[in-house]
């Protein structure tokens, strides 16, 4: 955004971080001329924006993609591993000290305390919640029994507003463990590696996301481009939690005011030098033969 309405200063474009869900809302409401999501659109919401896309639908655009990392606060205790069902179980409160033998376990020599764990989820409606549930329900089904969604599904445990909120909330509490995109971890805040079917536990980097999301596979019809992705890699390095942002919009039917800095905008995000500085703000570009097909789509909507 920076760059753009540098660029092109007659064009104002105003983003609010209200949550995947509240953006989705806003753009079946016809208060905003696109949104982004961490998820795609559901069955439910792609017919709920029939109703401001004048003979179109909304689709999904992936733009953006990045690890969800798994943020701890722990004293003493710099580096740690975890695997989907060890992490299952802590945010379904089944594992509730940091000393417990499941994870003394995937961490041979580490010093854990005898200290309760204070997990935090988000309290809104949330895509990266969604994403992060899903990795849970693909990779560890025996230890999560809840549906993946934007809302919490599991009991106990904390919550904070934001992916702001529950980085915060791992950065002041003793015992803390959340999830949130990459970015909000550049303060400071130690992440976990995550266990994987690969050798070695896989860092949460730019780089290890990017090498996930290659993998994933294009099941939106039409024009949307919503992506199926894999949360049980195999391959060294790939970082198994991923989420991929959407930016969505009417393939059709686009209000005539708005349709042009629309187009200009997305086009620059989906161009070779929007995509370049993603990775300086902790986020990965997309791989070359999606984003190929975003920029065709962007250009041909109306």
């Amino acid at each position: 955004m920076k760059q753009y309405t540098a660029a092109c200063k007659d064009v104002q474009i105003n983003y609010n971080p209200t949550g995947s869900g509240a953006g989705i809302t806003a753009f079946t409401q016809g208060q905003t001329a696109f949104a982004g999501s961490d998820s795609a659109l559901k069955p439910d919401e792609v017919e709920a924006s029939k109703k401001v896309c004048t003979d179109g639908q909304g689709i999904d655009l992936p733009m953006v993609g990045g690890p969800i990392a798994v943020g701890f606060n722990v004293p003493g205790v710099d580096t740690l591993a975890l695997d989907a069902p060890t992490l299952a179980k802590i945010f379904d409160n089944k594992i509730t000290k940091w000393n417990d033998p499941a994870i003394a376990k995937l961490n041979s020599g580490a010093d854990l305390p005898d200290l309760k764990i204070q997990a935090f989820h988000r309290s809104d409606e949330s895509g990266t919640t969604d994403n992060f549930t899903k990795y849970l329900k693909a990779a560890a089904p025996k230890d999560w029994k809840y549906e993946p969604g934007k809302s919490w599904e599991a009991e106990g445990g904390q919550s904070a507003q934001g992916s702001s909120g529950v980085a915060q909330q791992v950065k002041q509490t003793n015992g803390a463990i959340s999830y949130f995109e990459l970015s909000y971890a550049a303060d400071g805040i130690k992440t976990v590696d995550i266990k994987t079917e690969a050798t070695e536990p896989v860092k949460a980097t730019i780089e290890n996301a990017t090498a996930a999301i290659g993998a994933a596979k294009v099941v939106g019809t039409g024009k949307d481009l919503a992506l199926e992705l894999d949360y049980t890699p195999s391959a060294e390095g790939a970082y198994p939690i991923v989420l991929v942002t959407y930016e969505i919009v009417c393939d059709k039917g686009n209000k005539a005011d708005t349709l042009p800095a629309t187009k200009s905008f997305l086009g620059y995000m989906a161009s070779e030098e929007g995509q370049a500085s993603l990775a300086d703000a902790g986020y990965a570009p997309m791989p070359q033969e999606i984003i190929t097909k975003v920029r065709e789509t962007v250009a041909g909507l109306s």
